[in-house]
Formats: structure tokens, sequence, C-alpha cells
């Protein structure tokens, strides 16, 4: 059976890299970006890449040039004319999103698959801007694309059966972890990871201890392969603070996903992380030189603290339906590289414990963020276990 075509609006990081994986995957593949410059920039990458691959031996010469010879590099959305599938990667905007879907409409055939890579913006809103909305899909691919295994699968309220099951078996045959999700705010990997960030960034204004410290508890006691400061500045502070102000928009302003004033200094000093040079780090004198403070008592009670409000929004996002209780494990194991999935986790500390910690912070805080889960609640009453 011949394969699809599959084209992709937006040169930037994440286009080209799902362009790569379509294309070493045998996919025709268009690459459509308005501006020349960012075109050519991810061409010119992709050689790079390509050469890299053929030195490691992870591939032939011959199948570099193969791959390469697979991709159209066009200005023109036209282009897109005789694709099976559409990927949209450009800003996150939804109207420019409605605005190039609309345009898509007039130029594909009726049984081409518009897909999304928005990481936390709704699909059924941006399906309400075509005519024939069954086809929108969300497809949540992680940075970089060619590396990462997951992808977040967003059906829209209105998305058909159909489109849900060749869109999986598309990305599926593209050997990714695939996970189906609920169309809501973050979908599951933004969402529940939100304390990561979130809560790191409250123990450092509590005054309880410094960035370098509180990243050392979630990589040296936590087995995280990140720790939250580095991780945000690996980022970009600008880009994730939009995330969470998103998420905390998008859920009516709930509490639980209030944005960091600290974040919000940071981003608006530039200081962006890796990037700008400057973040919670300063990367521009070379190798990061803070000192954390070592106490292992401190950094057992940080990562504990940080643990189990990721693990009271993985429970929600169960009790809420966002995902299965297996996808929501294989969604942060694979998708943001956790040492476990949250619930097994749980598990493994004991529902009680999990509980015990949420309600004592709920007592003497008196914030909604710290609220137990209902789930949580009913599954120590009845002394059950998520696996």
């Amino acid at each position: 059976m011949e394969k699809m075509i599959v084209g992709v609006l937006g040169a930037g990081t994440m286009g080209a890299g799902i362009v790569q994986v379509a294309a070493q995957n045998n996919h025709q593949v268009v690459l459509v970006d308005l501006n020349e410059q960012i075109l050519m920039k991810a061409k010119s990458n992709l050689a790079k890449i390509m050469a890299r691959l053929v030195e490691k031996e992870k591939i032939s010469e011959s199948e570099a040039v193969a791959i390469q010879a697979r991709i159209t590099y066009s200005q023109d959305i036209h282009d897109f004319k005789n694709c099976g599938i559409v990927i949209e990667a450009i800003i996150e905007n939804l109207e420019i999103k409605k605005k190039v879907f609309c345009q898509f409409e007039q130029i594909v055939s009726a049984e081409c698959i518009f897909a999304s890579n928005t990481s936390s913006l709704s699909i059924a809103s941006i399906a309400a801007a075509v005519e024939n909305s069954d086809r929108m899909i969300g497809i949540h691919f992680f940075n970089p694309a060619p590396l990462m295994p997951l992808v977040e699968i967003i059906p829209a309220v209105q998305t058909s059966s159909e489109t849900l099951k060749n869109t999986t078996d598309l990305i599926d045959s593209w050997q990714k972890v695939t996970v189906v999700c609920k169309d809501t705010p973050g979908f599951i990997v933004n969402r529940v990871a939100r304390p990561f960030y979130g809560e790191a960034l409250r123990i450092y204004e509590e005054g309880v201890a410094d960035f370098a410290t509180i990243d050392w508890a979630m990589t040296e006691i936590g087995g995280f392969r990140m720790g939250p400061f580095t991780l945000m500045d690996y980022i970009g502070n600008d880009v994730n603070y939009t995330v969470t102000e998103t998420v905390f928009a998008a859920f009516y302003f709930d509490p639980r996903y209030k944005p960091s004033l600290t974040q919000k200094r940071h981003s608006e000093a530039g200081y962006f992380g890796r990037k700008s040079g400057r973040g919670y780090f300063n990367y521009a004198e070379g190798p990061v030189n803070t000192s954390p403070n070592e106490n292992r008592d401190l950094g057992q009670a940080i990562f504990e603290r940080i643990l189990v409000m990721l693990i009271n929004e993985a429970i929600d996002a169960l009790f809420l339906n966002i995902g299965t209780k297996e996808s929501i494990d294989l969604a942060m194991t694979k998708g943001v590289n956790y040492p476990k999935g949250l619930l097994t986790w749980a598990d493994e500390m004991g529902l009680d414990v999990v509980l015990n910690k949420l309600q004592a912070m709920y007592e003497e805080y008196g914030e909604d963020r710290y609220r137990p889960s209902p789930l949580l609640r009913r599954m120590v009453r009845s002394k059950q276990t998520f696996f």
C-alpha cells in the first residue's frame, strides 16, 4: 500500500523534527514555511543531522540521501494539495491556527486529516473553524521529536472515530509511543507536570532552599534526570511561563495552576535560560557553579513535597478521565522521562502516606493548591491501589 504524503506547516525546531520522523519512515513530506530563511535553515540542519547519523553508523549514506530526497521545501501552502495529513507546528496562537486550517480546506482533499501540534490549546476550538470538523485532531510531539518516544493523540469532541484510528495507526507506524487523552488544557503531560515547576518555585519563594539545592534534591534523591530549574532553563522561561499562564486561564484560574511571580520576573528580565545565557543559573560563565546544600533531610523533604503534588495531579487526571491509568504513567515516563509512573510511585509510597502529606499542607496553608483529589480519598478509604 502506498504511504500517504505528509504535510507539515512550520519549519521551526518542532516542525523540522516531525518532518525528519516522517521522512525516516519512508513518507514523502512537504514542509511549508513562509519564511525562506527558516526553511533553508531547517534543510541545512537536517543535512547535518543526517551526516552525524552516518558518522555514528546509525544509517548508511544512501539512506541519508534517500531520506533528504523525500522532503519538498516550499513557501506555498498549495503544495499540500496531495497530502493525506497536514500537521501544523506553528506559533501557539488560536486565531492563527484556525485561519491556516480554513485555508487548507480549500486546497486538500476531503479525506485529508488535519492535525495540530499544540501543547495546550483547545482542539475543539480549532476544529470549529473548519467545515469538516470531524477530520481535526491533536498530535502533540515532544521536543526533540526524532528522539522523544511519546506522542499525545487528542481527539476533539468533533473528531470521528475513523480519524482517531487512522491517526493513531499512522503515528504507531513511526515507532512512537502513543497515548490518547481528553481535549483538556495541557492534555496529560503539561497538566500533570505543572507541580514539578510550580511547587519548586513555591519552595524557593518561601526561602526553604535555593535553586541549586532544589535541583539537587530532585536529581540525587528523587532520581529525576533534570531538576526543575535546570529543566525550565532548558525549555525557556518565556515558553514555560506562557504555558503555565495558558493552563491557569483555561482552568478558570484554578489556584492549583497559579503562575509564579519569580518565573514572571525572570521572563520579564530576559532570563530565559540556556538560549539567553542566563536563567535561574548563569550559563554565560561556563558550567553552573552554584553549590547546593546537600543536607539529605532537607532534600528528602523537598523531594517528597514536590512528588506528592505530582501524584495528586496524576490521580486527579485519572479521576477526570483525562487518560487511563496506564496512559498517564506511560505519558510521564516516556514524555518527560520521569523515573517512574506517578500512579505506580503512589502505590509504592502508600496512598495513605500521600494523602496525609497533602492533608497536612492543605491544613497548614489553607490553599486549594494542596487539596487532595477526591479519588485519592476514596481509594484510601477502600484500601485500594492503582495496580
